[in-house]
């Protein structure tokens, strides 16, 4: 079984096939935790039951098949949860991101509306510094894990980007959006996703981003001596998109 670390956090994880018997990988599960339990109550330690969820990841065909789910955890029961919160980004059980999207939103949004009503008392220089730090980069953290959303989630956050350009500038509703963007130089929210891939990316291959990402980037080396072997490709992990 595989786990994460934070600060106060801790995360177990394991990768199961479809075909597995839940009962055994229930015990497993059971069995780990009341580890946990027995070491925690020897340092008169406890873990708070309120804040442990449980989450199952499956293709959508197969996620009902989960529903009835739980474990048993220090003689509670735990049910299989639809969406969890890690690390201020929210992950449903689909993985199609959509709670993650509803909670950007609607958090943006609520500052937009602040913004604006004091927007008549501020310069355009103080209202980008607050677009920025309360706008911006709620629309940029963790959107690494945005690519390769549906384009109706994906325009939802760019409707958010254009609002909040049009505070700055002033610019009315029904003017074009796309110069007002090139001049604040903000880049698209498709744009800010690529280049955040890329970023990291960039710190993986010069050994300065964490040891984890690291090992998932991988320089391809061809097995005879090619023209391409001086290119920097990476090798595609392959992964099954059917089962």
């Amino acid at each position: 079984m595989s786990f994460q670390c934070y600060v106060d956090d801790t995360q177990l994880y394991m990768a199961i096939a479809p075909t597995s018997n839940w009962i055994d990988v229930a015990s497993r599960l059971q069995t780990c935790l009341s580890d946990i339990s027995s070491w925690m109550r020897s340092y008169f330690l406890k873990i708070n039951q309120e804040k442990t969820d449980f989450i199952i990841f499956a293709p959508k065909h197969r996620i009902h098949h989960f529903n009835e789910v739980s474990i048993i955890f220090d003689g509670n029961k735990i049910k299989v949860s639809s969406c969890v919160k890690n690390l201020g980004v929210f992950f449903d059980s689909v993985l199609n991101m959509d709670n993650q999207i509803r909670n950007i939103t609607k958090s943006c949004y609520h500052q937009l509306r602040n913004i604006g009503r004091i927007r008549p008392l501020i310069s355009e220089s103080a209202c980008k510094t607050l677009v920025c730090s309360l706008v911006t980069s709620r629309l940029d953290y963790g959107n690494a894990l945005l690519y390769g959303i549906c384009t109706s989630s994906l325009t939802k956050l760019q409707r958010i980007q254009d609002t909040a350009a049009r505070i700055i500038t002033r610019t009315k509703k029904h003017d074009h959006i796309t110069p007002v963007l090139v001049n604040l130089h903000w880049l698209p929210v498709e744009h800010r996703i690529q280049y955040k891939l890329l970023l990291q990316t960039f710190k993986a291959l010069n050994g300065t981003s964490p040891l984890y990402i690291q090992e998932l980037v991988q320089v391809y080396t061809p097995r005879r001596s090619l023209r391409s072997e001086n290119s920097m490709f990476l090798v595609q992990s392959r992964a099954r998109t059917k089962s």
